[in-house]
């Protein structure tokens, strides 16, 4: 099978697992294959931690949970030095958190404060972590897939600015049609019953081989391939600088808009579009694939104004605006 056909299936086979959240899935697969780190948002009970499990459950990788609660310290991420003795010899070793995986799930991180979430920072931009002076590195397949709660809710403490930098991409789920629910309802059912069944000595159901890492690094040489003009370049350079000017762009972005977005967001539009023409198989960037993924690039880089939030103008809302302003190419 060649990168796209394992990476299509890996697509199907998560899909199965995750009902009526297909956009999710795209890009959860966009993050994977451009080998960045995402933050996805959303309700409790909308499936956030079910979707990156189906991803990690499919592949050949491992995978690692930190559950993420006010009293975890970032030792327990990125584990600590321990002190041995054995006999004459004394010696301290390194001994590994949760961290050292190739998918690693942060669970509702915004409910640590934020010594804990800087944690993970050295690994998510620099691919390493650093332990009483040494550099551990990671695994060549790394991400870090991070899942957060509103910040309207009790008991969340916001990302730095610096850290929802290191995202990729920020997913939002949102509750779904209520003919998927039902479908969901279906889904978990049948799983209940099955697990019963395995309990009781049922015979399990035959798997499908895990999808190789390989076919990630594959297609990730592929994507490194993906054709971008020049006027794509500028079109996706003109939308970022376009947030840090949007006196320029009209008086709503020059109301609603008081800190721009980073060069990280121009080489995640990059990054992303050329992933995303990639899965719809074609070689070239075309305008379609920026628009599509720009949301999700930008909705976390934006700093709004009091006056925006005021008006309840979301992060989406503004870069709608941004889409509507800046001149395609």
């Amino acid at each position: 099978m060649s990168s796209r056909d394992q990476i299509d299936a890996l697509r199907v086979r998560m899909g199965e697992a995750i009902i009526g959240q297909r956009d999710v899935i795209d890009r959860l697969l966009i993050g994977l294959l451009a080998n960045g780190n995402l933050l996805v948002e959303g309700l409790p009970g909308l499936a956030k931690t079910r979707a990156i499990k189906a991803l990690a459950k499919n592949m050949e990788a491992d995978f690692s949970r930190i559950q993420f609660t006010p009293d975890l310290l970032p030792s327990d991420v990125t584990g600590t030095e321990v002190y041995y003795q054995s006999g004459d010899q004394s010696e301290f070793r390194f001994e590994p958190g949760p961290i050292f995986a190739n998918i690693v799930l942060a669970d509702e991180i915004n409910r640590a404060p934020a010594k804990v979430q800087a944690a993970l920072l050295e690994a998510m931009e620099e691919r390493q972590v650093t332990v009483a002076g040494k550099t551990h590195r990671m695994e060549p397949l790394f991400m870090v897939m991070a899942t957060q709660n509103p910040i309207e809710q009790e008991g969340t403490y916001p990302l730095p600015e610096a850290q929802m930098d290191r995202f990729l991409m920020h997913v939002m789920i949102t509750y779904p049609p209520v003919e998927d629910e039902v479908e969901v309802i279906k889904l978990v059912r049948g799983e209940e019953i099955a697990a019963m069944e395995e309990r009781e000595g049922a015979p399990a159901k035959e798997k499908p081989a895990p999808i190789p890492q390989s076919a990630v690094f594959d297609a990730r040489r592929e994507i490194g391939a993906i054709h971008v003009s020049e006027a794509m370049e500028r079109y996706m350079a003109d939308l970022v600088n376009a947030t840090r000017i949007p006196a320029e762009f009209g008086d709503d972005l020059k109301r609603w808009i008081e800190v721009g977005a980073s060069p990280r967001a121009s080489l995640g539009l990059d990054k992303c579009s050329r992933t995303h023409a990639w899965m719809a198989g074609r070689d070239y960037v075309d305008p379609e694939d920026v628009r599509a993924i720009a949301p999700d690039v930008l909705r976390h880089r934006l700093g709004l104004t009091f006056e925006a939030q005021g008006e309840g103008v979301t992060p989406d809302k503004v870069v709608e605006e941004l889409l509507k302003q800046v001149a395609l190419p």
